[in-house]
């Protein structure tokens, strides 16, 4: 009997039955021949400090985000393979999955700063230039730098603070914006404080260090997407590591059926309006556009997908620094661009900047041999003008009009468009 119930433990496939049968018990001597139990072990995923940079800390973004990672409610996708493994950690940015009750995940991007290959340069030149040694506690060598000792003194974060930074933010910096930095900054407990009492000496070398490295993720933090800013909403920081919502950039969609490349070039238009003219009256800039600075969610609104080049002048305050007091230079000032690199002028960034440079680079390869005889060469016509910088007798508000009166019938509305749809069925905007 007892061998008869091992064979039917090996071959019974109904659920309730295999519960029913292991209940009566089954003697392991006599079911040799049967395939062993494999139990079943929950996947164990090692990080190590190294893949997410808390090794560097506090010379890192943030760790606002870690635990999700070590809960597993954030997953790389490469996670879902059978091999269970981390991707290269050469790697720039990585797509994954993002849950917050373990039941509907959601996609996010997971970026590093800059490459891996420049943050160990970087990471490199303050060991050599600071210690004069090869390896050595970043932390304990940045603290020791005079701009550091500044910001352990001071109350406020003032613009004499960030002079000579990289960041194209602070080119131009004035004390509203660095009061609304101080004020946002995700990776502390909100204090809704100008004042940086509530920082500790970690989480000021935390926000000195990514403001001198990228300040993307400071854009997301200070301008959030739930106020209407055109910035993928920020999740968190873990080491070097960010997590913010997924989009696909902008190079994905060159090849684009004609209404949606018109669709997007006409929000690309609207997001360098909203930038240049805002309640806010900070004035937003280009220093650099590729592929992939714009990005598109999966409902298809456009966005800026990296923030790094945006430059900011304030209109309303003014910059509280001169041209000539940028060039202070320090460590901080070199850990990603050469430190011989020249600033731009503050007075010489005009409103059409952003939009010559779009005219440039991306909109002729997005709205290019798409539409008809004589819509075409309208459009292709003025993309010349605007890449030559439109004359001096043009602004780009005027420009943008114009193109955005063409491009309006090009468009249609349908699902695809999920972002205003069906709105735009019911109303003259669309």
């Amino acid at each position: 009997m007892g061998r008869w119930i091992c064979c039917l433990c090996s071959r019974v496939a109904d659920p309730l039955m295999l519960l029913l049968v292991l209940a009566l018990g089954c003697n392991p001597s006599t079911a040799a021949t049967a395939s062993p139990s494999v139990p079943h072990v929950k996947p164990s995923y090692s990080f190590g400090r190294t893949f997410l940079g808390l090794d560097k800390c506090n010379a890192c973004i943030g760790t606002s985000i870690c635990k999700k990672f070590f809960k597993e409610e954030i997953r790389f996708d490469t996670w879902l393979s059978s091999h269970l493994k981390l991707p290269p950690s050469s790697l720039l940015s990585y797509s994954g999955n993002y849950t917050d009750d373990a039941k509907s995940w959601r996609l996010v991007d997971i970026t590093r700063l800059t490459s891996k290959y420049q943050h160990d340069r970087a990471d490199k030149r303050i060991c050599t230039s600071l210690l004069k040694t090869k390896t050595c506690s970043l932390e304990r060598a940045l603290r020791r730098t005079q701009r550091f000792q500044k910001w352990l003194r001071a109350k406020r974060l003032t613009p004499d603070l960030v002079q000579g930074l990289s960041s194209p933010m602070l080119r131009c910096p004035s004390q509203r914006l660095l009061d609304r930095i101080v004020r946002r900054y995700a990776e502390v407990p909100d204090a809704g404080s100008i004042y940086m009492d509530h920082l500790t000496d970690r989480d000021k070398l935390r926000l000195l260090y990514t403001l001198a490295v990228n300040s993307h993720p400071i854009l997301l933090q200070i301008f959030p997407d739930v106020e209407g800013w055109p910035f993928p909403r920020y999740l968190g920081s873990c080491g070097r590591l960010l997590v913010s919502a997924s989009t696909r950039p902008l190079r994905d969609f060159f090849g684009a059926a004609p209404e949606v490349a018109a669709d997007l070039a006409l929000q690309l238009l609207a997001v360098l309006r909203s930038m240049a003219t805002n309640d806010l009256h900070y004035f937003f800039y280009f220093t650099r556009v590729d592929a992939g600075t714009f990005g598109v969610f999966s409902n298809g609104h456009l966005f800026i997908r990296d923030a790094s080049t945006l430059g900011i002048i304030d209109r309303e305050e003014g910059s509280q620094l001169m041209d000539g007091q940028q060039e202070h230079r320090d460590i901080f000032s070199c850990l990603t661009v050469d430190c011989q690199s020249a600033f731009v002028p503050c007075d010489s960034i005009r409103d059409k900047h952003s939009l010559v440079m779009v005219c440039q680079d991306l909109l002729p390869r997005l709205l290019a041999g798409k539409f008809l005889s004589p819509v075409q060469e309208r459009i292709d016509s003025f993309l010349q003008r605007c890449a030559h910088g439109l004359g001096e007798e043009r602004g780009a508000s005027e420009a943008m009009a114009e193109l955005a009166e063409i491009l309006k019938p090009l468009r249609s509305c349908d699902s695809r468009f999920a972002y205003r749809y069906p709105d735009c069925r019911y109303s003259d905007k669309y």
